[in-house]
């Protein structure tokens, strides 16, 4: 490792010769596989950037530069060359460093980012700033192959070339997104790179050309439009420079030299500019090459053999799902199911294998997942819409718009609800039950287990609303759920779940909160306090009757994984204020703030929700209610 040790800022770099940028690249590989085959994290997609962010750091002057990385996962080497090798043993622990770009943690960190295809917009941005101010620097976006399919990247790539501002975009073509790339961008990238024979045409004819000055204009005009045709024909990259950016490439993303020369070109010209790189997720590391979705983001590893550490116990959420989705199809001849760059994040990788014509892939577009699966249900179709919570937010437009005011029936399944770990800020899914409340005509629900989960899914088909649940990241708590697959119940909607009546207290808990609740309930029975327990099963509509009956009957806390803002406790502390409730009603929520990177369990204890916490929590409301 004595190749990184050496390599204090990127101006480090530029002292090194092509021969020793490529063995530093060995050696940060090396340890990025040593780093997350111990922490999990962001693995394949790190990997195929290797060289590319030597060339990068090597030609431009960051932090006065300004670099801004898309998505953020493929930033570890970035994290390397820029003063955090010594740090990098803590990548994704609490207190340690983020798996993502992080302003407060570097100055060469210019883009909080975790989410896909913000960065041409952002780093538009940027260098508009810098024209407006007088000011002298390059901003590069890079930005992978995956993240061109969210139409935010398109309306950055639309914007930027209608400014002319100089600004430089790196397209990383690796061919994959977490999931493998679909739709016409994808069939496109292809397209550039097995294009080699426009470029020869191309200088063959702009040699005749130059060689002809005798020819008429006419027939100069003539012969630049066959070169265009030519282009056209065999190259579409006219496509980028239709849109005003001058374009380089496609580059093999692991010559260094040559991604340099064409760095250094691109930093004297006053346009913006495209440089297509084509790389390799996984690059280096065998196991990751063979597989980059499955090493996309591995949680610890054997580095050697790189067998992924599975703990024993039970299974994981999304699996719980995609089984049920796969039972249910069999019954639903209209289900079909919509993820974006997701098939097995969601666990829905059996259900493309079962029924290929009904599973649908739309790419890094999940504002176009949702108005499409209205589409769908217009058409007559049951579509189940399955995204992770943080992404989900990208799509509340269109479930307002295109959902539930067309009064259309779309079943949403939420992954990743609240804290999902390491990931951090990003990744929480902290806002999902506040922001799904205030949609007219939509039930929210949350499993506390695995027969729960299958029941709601029933029950989200068989209703005519348009339904969402929500289900954390992680293994389940472990309770059978296979019969339930065999004969699923119809749950009444918006009714709870009394699972133990308290004369001291009540904990209302909603989903992930509900088995941490009952072993608060435990803890407080062993200092002589009674506490029931009721599972909330429904965020809206509210089971008006039973929260009205547990206000009447003791002190009530509602803890929920969700922000306190729009959450299942400001809507019990709004029911209890409009009936005049004499007991007394507090709210265990997710903190007013962004949640840092750690384990769930680390930071589920940070924000009060592990059982001790909550325990905790209620004798010190008691203590205040009654004094006690």
């Amino acid at each position: 490792m004595s190749g990184i040790l050496s390599i204090q800022s990127p101006e480090d770099l530029k002292r090194l010769s092509p021969l020793e940028l490529r063995a530093l690249a060995k050696d940060i590989r090396d340890r990025i596989i040593e780093t997350v085959s111990k922490n999990g994290g962001h693995l394949a997609s790190s990997l195929g950037v290797v060289e590319l962010t030597l060339a990068l750091h090597s030609v431009f002057d960051a932090p006065r530069d300004k670099i801004v990385w898309d998505v953020g996962h493929q930033a570890y080497a970035h994290k390397l060359v820029t003063g955090r090798d010594h740090l990098f043993h803590t990548l994704r622990r609490l207190g340690g460093i983020s798996g993502f770009p992080k302003r407060a943690e570097s100055p060469y960190d210019v883009y909080d980012t975790g989410h896909a295809s913000g960065s041409i917009s952002y780093a538009l941005g940027l260098a508009k700033a810098r024209d407006l101010k007088g000011e002298d620097y390059h901003v590069i976006a890079v930005i992978g192959d995956g993240s061109l399919t969210s139409g935010v990247a398109f309306e950055g790539l639309n914007n930027a070339g209608g400014l002319g501002s100089r600004l430089i975009v790196v397209v990383n073509d690796n061919s994959m997104s977490i999931s493998e790339n679909v739709g016409g961008l994808s069939f496109y990238l292809t397209a550039l790179r097995l294009a080699p024979l426009y470029r020869s045409a191309k200088a063959r004819l702009e040699r005749v050309l130059d060689k002809m000055p005798s020819l008429g204009p006419a027939a100069v005009r003539m012969l630049r439009r066959l070169k265009g045709g030519i282009k056209h024909f065999l190259f579409p990259g006219s496509w980028f420079e239709s849109l005003g950016f001058a374009y380089y490439g496609p580059i093999d993303g692991y010559d260094i030299e040559a991604m340099q020369r064409v760095l250094e070109h691109a930093k004297t010209l006053e346009e913006p500019v495209i440089i297509h790189v084509v790389t390799k997720k996984g690059k280096g590391y065998e196991p990751a090459e063979k597989d980059p979705e499955k090493y996309h983001g591995p949680g610890p590893f054997d580095p050697v053999t790189g067998e992924i550490f599975r703990k024993a116990g039970p299974p994981a959420w999304n699996k719980v799902f995609g089984e049920a989705m796969c039972t249910f199809a069999k019954t639903h001849p209209g289900l079909v199911a919509i993820t974006a760059a997701m098939s097995d994040g969601t666990g829905l990788g059996e259900f493309k294998e079962l029924y290929p014509d009904r599973f649908f892939d739309v790419g890094i577009a999940e504002s176009h997942a949702v108005t499409y699966a209205a589409g769908l249900a217009q058409g007559g179709l049951l579509p189940v819409v399955a995204i992770y919570s943080t992404f989900l937010q990208r799509s509340y437009d269109q479930i307002v718009q295109d959902v539930a005011q067309q009064n259309l029936k779309v079943v949403f399944a939420i992954d990743r609800a609240g804290l999902v770990g390491e990931d951090g800020e990003t990744h929480h899914g902290e806002f999902d039950l506040s922001y799904l409340r205030t949609v007219p005509g939509m039930v929210v629900m949350a499993p506390k287990d695995e027969r729960e989960l299958v029941n709601m899914l029933y029950t989200a088909l068989k209703v005519p609303e348009s339904c969402a649940i929500r289900y954390p990241r992680g293994a389940a708590p472990g309770t059978p759920y296979r019969d339930a697959l065999q004969n699923p119940e119809v749950l009444e909607i918006g009714k709870g779940e009394v699972l133990s009546r308290g004369t001291d207290a009540n904990i209302l808990a909603v989903g992930s909160t509900v088995y941490p609740a009952l072993e608060a309930s435990e803890i407080l029975s062993r200092s002589g306090i009674s506490c029931g327990v009721v599972n909330a099963r429904f965020v809206k509509p509210l089971d008006r009757d039973l929260i009205i009956d547990l206000l009447n009957s003791a002190p009530l806390v509602v803890v929920e994984e969700n922000v306190a803002a729009g959450g299942l406790g400001e809507a019990v502390q709004s029911l209890a204020a409009g009936i005049g409730s004499h007991r007394g009603v507090t709210a265990v929520s997710l903190p007013d703030a962004f949640v840092r990177h750690g384990s769930q369990t680390e930071l589920r204890k940070l924000s009060g929700l592990d059982a001790e916490s909550i325990a905790e929590r209620v004798r010190h409301f008691l203590k205040e209610t009654y004094d006690r």
